[in-house]
Parts: C-alpha cells; sequence; structure tokens
C-alpha cells in the first residue's frame, strides 16, 4: 500500500520567502496546499490599488508553477480587532506596542492552523527565519522540522531556535508561541540564508526571485506612523522637557513619539537646545499623566536603561532559571548578555551595559544560546 503523504498548509504571502518554503516542502515528499491570507485592505499601491491584490497574483503564479492549490483566507475582522484596536489602545496610553507579535500569536498561527485542521492536514508551515527542534518523546531523539514526515498526534518536546541567518532572525516576533504550536510548526528555510533562498527561487525561474522584502508591521506595511496613529488618535499638545526640567518645546501628543527617537524639525518634532552643543536629542521618557516629553542631548544619562521589568512573561517551555540569559529588545538588535531574576512576582532582566532606546510596551526576548526562552513586555 502506498504510503500517504503528510499535508501541510503553507501561508503563501506571494514573497520569495514562502514562494521557496513551498518548493523545499513539495520536495521533501509532502502535500502542500497554499494559503493566502488576507488581513488588512487599507494599504494601496502606487496605482492605488489594494496591495494584497497584486501580493495574491504573485502567489497565485508560485502557486500554479509548483502545481499546487491555493485558496484565500479572509482574516481581516479578526485582525483589525486583535492587532489594530489593541495597537490604538496601547499607543493611546503612550504605550509603543508590537503588533507583528500579536499578529502571529494571535491570528496567524492560530487561524491557519484552525482552517488546517478542517483541511485535514497534519502541519502548518510559513516562511520566517527561524528553526524549530523537535525532541521524539517516544525515542528522545532530535528531529529537524524541515524534514520530518511525522503525522500529528506524534509526541516532541518543541525548542524555538534562532535562523541561520542572524541579519534576517525572526524568532524575535514568534516568543508568544508555545511548545505546542511549534509541535504541528514547520521553518523550512529557518537554515538557508536570505541569499541562498534568492539564489534558489531565481534557479526555479520564480518571478519573485528578486523581490524587496516586505517592512513596517505585519501586512499593513511601511507606513507614517503618525498619519495612520491620527486616524483613530486626536492631537493633544504638551510640553516638551529637558532634563533639568525646562520647558524647551510643544508636542502635539505624545502617543506619535517613541523613546529613542530622533528630534529634530525633519522629524517632525523639535526643541529649543539653548546653549547645548549637542546636535542630536532624543525622547529620552514619556509621562502620560502629565502628557509631558522628556528630551535629552545624545549620551546623557536619561537616555540609557540597564533594568527591565518584564510583564506578561511567557516562556514557550518550562520557566528558565534564574541567571545568565541573552536578550533583545528589537528585531535583529544586538543580543546583550543579561541576568534574569525572579522576585516578589517580578521578572526582571538586567542588562550588562547600559543601552538606549528600551521603550515600555515594546517585547524583550530572552535566548540561552540559540533557543528561543521566551519573554515578555517592557516594563519600568
Amino acid at each position: 500500500m502506498k504510503k500517504q503523504k503528510a499535508k501541510v498548509l503553507l501561508a503563501m504571502s506571494g514573497g520569495v520567502d514562502s514562494s521557496v518554503a513551498a518548493l523545499l516542502l513539495k520536495k521533501q515528499g509532502y502535500e502542500v496546499i497554499g494559503a493566502f491570507m488576507k488581513n488588512w485592505s487599507d494599504t494601496k499601491d502606487d496605482f492605488g490599488q489594494c496591495t494584497w491584490i497584486g501580493d495574491r497574483k504573485m502567489a497565485m503564479k508560485i502557486a500554479s508553477q509548483l502545481n499546487i492549490p491555493l485558496i484565500t483566507l479572509d482574516f481581516e475582522k479578526q485582525y483589525r480587532k486583535q492587532v489594530v484596536d489593541e495597537m490604538y489602545k496601547s499607543y493611546s496610553k503612550g504605550i509603543t506596542p508590537n503588533p507583528d507579535v500579536d499578529c502571529n500569536n494571535k491570528v496567524k498561527f492560530p487561524l491557519l492552523w484552525r482552517t488546517a485542521k478542517k483541511l485535514g492536514a497534519d502541519f502548518i508551515a510559513t516562511g520566517h527565519y527561524a528553526r524549530i527542534k523537535k525532541i521524539d518523546m517516544k525515542k528522545n531523539v532530535n528531529t529537524k522540522s524541515k524534514s520530518t514526515t511525522k503525522k500529528r498526534g506524534d509526541k516532541y518536546n518543541c525548542e524555538l531556535l534562532r535562523a541561520k541567518d542572524e541579519s534576517k532572525d525572526q524568532s524575535y516576533f514568534l516568543y508568544r508561541l508555545t511548545s505546542k504550536d511549534l509541535e504541528h510548526s514547520l521553518f523550512p528555510i529557518g537554515d538557508l540564508t536570505k541569499k541562498q533562498v534568492r539564489a534558489i527561487a531565481k534557479k526555479n525561474k520564480f518571478q519573485n526571485f528578486n523581490r524587496k522584502s516586505t517592512t513596517g508591521i505585519c501586512f499593513i506595511g511601511k507606513i507614517n506612523l503618525k498619519r495612520f496613529l491620527q486616524k483613530k488618535i486626536k492631537p493633544k499638545s504638551g510640553k516638551i522637557l529637558d532634563p533639568n526640567g525646562n520647558v524647551i518645546g510643544q508636542h502635539d501628543g505624545i502617543y506619535y513619539y517613541t523613546i529613542g527617537q530622533r528630534i529634530g524639525s525633519r522629524f517632525g518634532i523639535d526643541v529649543n537646545r539653548g546653549n547645548s552643543t549637542q546636535r542630536k536629542w532624543y525622547v529620552a521618557s514619556k509621562n502620560p499623566k502629565t502628557n509631558t516629553i522628556i528630551a535629552a542631548p545624545e549620551n546623557h544619562k536619561l537616555n540609557f536603561r540597564k533594568e527591565i521589568i518584564i510583564q506578561q512573561p511567557h516562556w514557550i517551555n518550562k520557566r528558565p532559571k534564574q541567571g545568565k540569559v541573552l536578550s533583545r529588545i528589537r528585531q535583529v538588535g544586538e543580543l546583550l548578555h543579561s541576568t534574569l531574576s525572579y522576585k516578589n512576582g517580578k521578572y526582571k532582566v538586567i542588562l550588562k551595559k547600559h543601552i538606549t532606546g528600551v521603550s515600555q510596551g515594546q517585547a524583550v526576548v530572552l535566548y540561552s544560546g540559540l533557543q528561543v526562552l521566551g519573554g515578555g513586555i517592557i516594563s519600568f
């Protein structure tokens, strides 16, 4: 009797990464079903057309070339409610959230898996630059997610690892997944570099082999964030203070500006620098209660932070032990040597050195070597 192929539902965006992922999965013997997710229809291209339309056309071309089916999944209602609306709420409180984390945790992975189960698929897959280590609990043998063809239901303990290509690693955005999520997930390109992915696409005559990588917010793309926020959050003027408490300017809403953001007329917010010889000034802190921004010149101590409180902690596997870890406060940011501590019900990360640009609401993700331990929301 012919062995039945394991079935996988692959998120295809029209980009080169998910296209190569489809090719690799098919070569590895999977029955591949492509899934284009329509999660946002407000972003337009240069011709006034919704960008998702062009993206889907490209996904359809690649699917046709690979002779795999492509379905379209409309999750826009869920995306607006669980990601965009929540983003507005956070910004209105003066907090800078990370919508890409919510996108993966609340929409992309759970809704894709729900659809996969309806279709009788064993796995879901994406074009993320990350890796999964699956440990077969029956045999206690490590397997790689890109090549396993075991069926759904097999027992694994799964760990999330950083990608081979550190410059493209996306594990930062995946830290809120669970071991159970990873058990039925595949990241086919996690062991490849971006250069290798493009080379594979070119060799197989994919039209998108040199297509520009997407930037900006997940599914929304690169936007003018201030104008985007102003659609829902009305301006509210307030004072800009220097480190000594002197009024040096006015702002039109603390929610439009992020800690670590450069200040200047070309950045949309300026201050009276007085006799300061420092040309570069930055948003050092924000006070939602008084609606004030504290600005400080480059290298001023107010711009630096060493201690971070972790709110809403999430661990992919078991809770890590207190001690040495590596931390990241932004995607593909520097891996910072840190110490994790737990006291009075609170997790705290103490960085080895003071750094700039630590903003409340963003994610701090912790690593042990290549393994992603988990993380949480930055608080002070």
